[in-house]
């Protein structure tokens, strides 16, 4: 390509090593949250019957939990199914969406700096852009992080056996509900832990980053050589 100078200096640097970090951990925030699967049970006895049956209701990203049914219909003589409660899908696709663009701009950035670094630095253009963008994701970061961390709270209240019991109208009739189980949710666990850490590693790159503008260490005026004094001659 014109002008590429492939260099893997920058990689050396906090401004490259940062953004490795930063790529990866993008990577791990929509993994963790956009491939999750998992189930939630219960164990309903009707009042006419002396056999118990289990109901499991399978979730999944982006967790519209309310259009997933867990009890059928015509179970205890009720004529509609039954749903979960509550859409958790805004903050869980929020959190994935910035997790994405972030892991997009990282790659576009690595190439800008592997192989443009001199283009990069040659002006004050690229430097003020980079320190911009990188604020907007550190910002971005910790709206998304915020957000999904309330609503895997709330996912979890409403995918909970116990709670779900308490909110049915046909578990508190003369009907036998017992809790059947729930999946462990560590992986969403982990996908705020990171989306967190993106915040700090966001946050300190901004700082390596506005180093390199010239707010940071604004560009010496070149001194014009007919101004420039001569050196005095000896006698």
């Amino acid at each position: 390509m014109p002008g590429m100078q492939l260099d893997f200096g920058p990689l050396k640097e906090p401004i490259g090593f940062i953004k490795i970090l930063e790529w990866i951990f993008a990577i791990f925030g929509f993994a963790t949250c956009g491939g999750f699967s998992g189930k939630t049970a219960l164990n309903v006895k009707c009042k006419d019957s002396n056999d118990s049956q289990l109901f499991t209701a399978n979730f999944q990203y982006p967790f519209r939990l309310n259009t997933v049914s867990i009890i059928p219909k015509a179970t205890c003589n009720q004529t509609s199914a039954i749903y979960l409660m509550g859409d958790f899908s805004s903050s869980a696709e929020f959190f994935v969406a910035i997790a994405v663009l972030a892991f997009l701009y990282c790659i576009a950035a690595l190439v800008l700096y592997i192989g443009y670094l001199h283009i990069y630095r040659d002006g004050n253009r690229g430097p003020m852009i980079d320190f911009v963008v990188t604020v907007i994701f550190a910002f971005l970061w910790l709206v998304s992080s915020s957000a999904w961390g309330k609503g895997l709270t709330d996912l979890k209240y409403s995918t909970n056996p116990g709670n779900i019991i308490k909110s049915i109208q046909l578990c508190s009739e003369l009907n036998k509900c017992t809790p059947g189980g729930v999946s462990g949710m560590g992986s969403l666990n982990v996908s705020v832990v990171f989306g967190f850490l993106n915040v700090i590693l966001w946050c300190g790159n901004a700082w390596f980053v506005y180093k390199e503008t010239s707010w940071h260490t604004p560009p010496q005026p070149q001194q014009d050589p007919a101004n420039v004094a001569p050196p005095p001659q000896n006698p």
